[in-house]
């Protein structure tokens, strides 16, 4: 049985890319530390965290590049995380 290995080579522009994407992502969640948002601060940050994890694992991780179910167990370990959160939030808002 032959094992064919293919390799996933993402050129050093797309890479430069998504590094620039990351280090602004970064500037933005230094600039809304310092504004008060109320409530929205904590779902702010999470938002870009998520799209900032989104990137490293898509491109940097090759995510994009894996079978389903690999994507499929991912995407299920992320929802149930998001359960998980989701009752913190819960519980500490209803104490």
């Amino acid at each position: 049985m032959e094992n064919k290995q293919t390799s996933h080579i993402i050129e050093y522009s797309t890479l430069l890319t998504i590094l620039l994407a990351l280090f602004v992502l970064t500037g933005i969640t230094v600039g809304v530390s310092y504004v008060d948002l109320g409530k929205l601060n904590v779902w702010v940050a999470l938002l870009i965290a998520s799209c900032k994890g989104t990137l490293v694992l898509m491109y940097f991780m090759h995510m994009k590049f894996e079978g389903k179910v690999l994507v499929y167990s991912f995407l299920g370990t992320i929802f149930f995380l998001g359960i998980m959160i989701s009752f913190t939030f819960w519980d500490i808002a209803f104490r």
